[in-house]
């Protein structure tokens, strides 16, 4: 099936189908006048790397899960599971640092309100180094 096929099954893009080709996602041949054509199993593989952007993957590891949908082997599957526990472990410590931010900002916006709130009512003996605290 041609590019603009495949966008319609899958829901994506063909500028993302291209995308996937170069970073070797999916995989195509080319006819005579050089137009891609995609066999009908990449509408699942396609599936496959949609769930996996959706969970936070970079193409680059997506590209390493990939072999672990087209083998059996053992060690192949072993490699795509280390490989996701530890982009789940990397996924957990962004939002460990993620939450600590907040906090710190929540912090710094509730400092910054004391002190609106004292400028507000004429209390310039608010510290001038507050002001945007």
């Amino acid at each position: 099936m041609r590019i603009g096929e495949l966008a319609r099954r899958t829901g994506v893009s063909a500028r993302s189908l291209r995308y996937y080709e170069q970073q070797g996602l999916v995989h195509s041949t080319r006819s005579d006048g050089g137009q891609r054509l995609y066999s009908v199993d990449e509408v699942a593989r396609i599936a496959i790397v949609r769930q996996l952007f959706d969970a936070g993957l970079s193409s680059k590891v997506i590209a390493r899960l990939l072999p672990c949908v087209d083998s059996d082997d053992d060690g192949v599957s072993e490699a795509a599971f280390t490989t996701m526990v530890g982009e789940r472990d990397r996924l957990t410590a962004d939002i460990t640092r993620l939450v600590e931010a907040r906090d710190a900002l929540d912090e710094l916006i509730e400092t910054n309100t004391r002190h609106r709130l004292a400028v507000r009512r004429g209390d310039r003996a608010a510290d001038v180094r507050d002001s945007c605290r």
